[in-house]
């Protein structure tokens, strides 16, 4: 994402209108003559690559796209690191210590550095030279570490993530925000659950899989204030939910007004037609190595039970709970299984929270041994489910056994 100083917004009325670059020519060659500056900056100095930044800036009116497009390849795209033969504090020490036993002299400076140098060889078994310990001195500061590696974008990638970062930097100071996920396939809404307790959002959730759900982010009052940072974490749920198929919302803002720096309300909306393109990776298939076995396990098992995955959720009050698979016989009977083999006592306690609240009448707890439910006060005896216990592997003829 983008610091405030290169965001570029502007105000109609209460609707915040973020700044957009076009796919054009224009913009794509401005990319690559971005992208090939940091290609010939790789094994120098970030204190070269700013300069040679500064010279492309010159003192054209659009700096700050730039400077914006520059910002997301060193923050994205780039490794920096110190080199340098010696911890850079332990260097100087050394350095200086040696340094101070005689009178200050360019000659002198030659023998201390080769001094060092001679010793670090030593102890290093790898020859040092005295450049490299004159280099590494003060290796630490920004402007002297080195780009050592460069994982070049396209310049259509470039130019996405500085839309995205751009639409993101208008959540810096959302104080809510109601989102209308419309009916989609259930994994893309568990990937978008997954990102709310990632950033720790605080979320109500009502509807269902087949209507969809309305999702409001809100929180305390006194967290949201104009330094707040909750609103970041609000600007990192939105390449996530890029991932959803069909999707709108509407979020409010406090904005300061520029002529007399005072705080007003803010309005801005988005929806899944904005054409915006994420960087974020797609939900991986299973979310653990034992769902992921047992599912193998289950394709080569000659059964008329069809196994799917994340078809179903079911609601509950405030929130949600996706079943990790549903059981569909040809007959119309089906089964919802939720495999429980993670052990933190929070999870397990809010897990078993859920069954309790959603009264699902067809659903199967496949729990671990391991797990010790006592410890964490959860008492199975008043749990709403079938139970099938495993070790370290879930078999299916242990769900088989219950649901026939």
């Amino acid at each position: 994402m983008l610091p405030t100083d290169l965001l570029h917004h502007h105000q109609n009325g209460e609707e915040i209108i973020p700044k957009r670059l076009k796919l054009d020519s224009k913009n794509i060659e401005l990319a690559n003559e971005l992208i090939s500056s940091f290609q010939e900056a790789v094994g120098k100095t970030q204190g070269t690559l700013e300069r040679q930044l500064l010279e492309l800036e010159g003192d054209t009116t659009d700096y700050k796209v730039k400077r914006g497009l520059a910002y997301l390849l060193k923050s994205g795209f780039c490794t920096f690191e110190v080199i340098s033969p010696l911890e850079p504090q332990m260097l100087r020490e050394r350095v200086f210590a040696l340094a101070a036993k005689s009178v200050p002299s360019p000659e002198l400076t030659q023998v201390t550095l080769k001094n060092i140098a001679d010793n670090l060889t030593q102890e290093l078994g790898r020859e040092i030279l005295p450049q490299q310990v004159r280099d590494g001195l003060y290796a630490d500061l920004s402007e002297n570490r080195i780009l050592t590696n460069f994982e070049p974008p396209k310049p259509e990638e470039l130019l996405h993530r500085y839309n995205l970062s751009q639409v993101q930097g208008v959540f810096y100071r959302a104080s809510q925000l109601v989102l209308n996920a419309h009916r989609n396939v259930p994994g893309e809404y568990k990937l978008l659950f997954r990102y709310l307790k990632l950033f720790q959002l605080m979320a109500y959730i009502e509807g269902d899989a087949d209507h969809g759900f309305t999702i409001t982010i809100d929180g305390p009052t006194s967290l949201f204030n104009p330094s707040t940072r909750y609103g970041l974490a609000i600007a990192k749920l939105i390449p996530a939910l890029l991932h959803v198929t069909k999707w709108s919302l509407s979020a409010t803002l406090q904005v300061r007004d520029f002529y007399t720096e005072t705080w007003k309300t803010g309005r801005f909306t988005l929806n899944s037609e904005c054409g915006l393109v994420t960087h974020y990776p797609p939900g991986k298939p299973y979310d653990s190595m034992i769902e992921a076995s047992f599912a193998d396990k289950w394709n080569a098992l000659k059964s008329c039970w069809a196994l799917e995955r994340e078809v179903d959720l079911i609601p509950i009050p405030g929130s949600v709970m996706i079943p990790d698979f549903r059981l569909v016989h040809p007959d119309g009977r089906s089964f919802l299984l939720e495999i429980i083999g993670y052990w933190r006592p929070e999870y397990l306690q809010k897990k078993f929270a859920q069954v309790r609240r959603a009264q699902c009448d067809n659903l199967i707890l496949a729990i671990s041994e391991r797990l010790n439910l006592d410890k964490v006060g959860v008492k199975l005896n008043d749990v709403p489910a079938r139970i099938v216990w495993f070790k370290d592997k879930l078999l299916p003829k242990s769900i088989l056994a219950v649901i026939e």
